[in-house]
């Protein structure tokens, strides 16, 4: 008996003392350090009516997106 307790307070300090070995996580992805309204330049997936660089399109974007694309209230049909 005093075994079995032996060897299972030793399991519960190993479980306990495995969660203190976490490697420390380091930003190494992509840093962008430029204004998002910048652009990454010309591409396909560009919208259309935004300009490279001009932040008033830019949010004028963002805003026609919240409202008409991602707004469920405006989607839903009264039919």
């Amino acid at each position: 008996m005093h075994k079995t307790l032996t060897i299972l307070g030793l399991l519960a300090s190993a479980a306990v003392l495995s969660a203190c070995g976490e490697k420390p996580q380091e930003t190494t992805g992509v840093r962008q350090d430029t204004a998002p309204y910048t652009g990454v330049g010309k591409s396909q997936y560009q919208q259309p009516g935004w300009t490279v660089g001009d932040k008033a399109s830019w949010e004028q974007q963002l805003k026609a997106r919240a409202q008409y694309g991602m707004n469920d209230y405006t989607r839903v049909s009264t039919q």
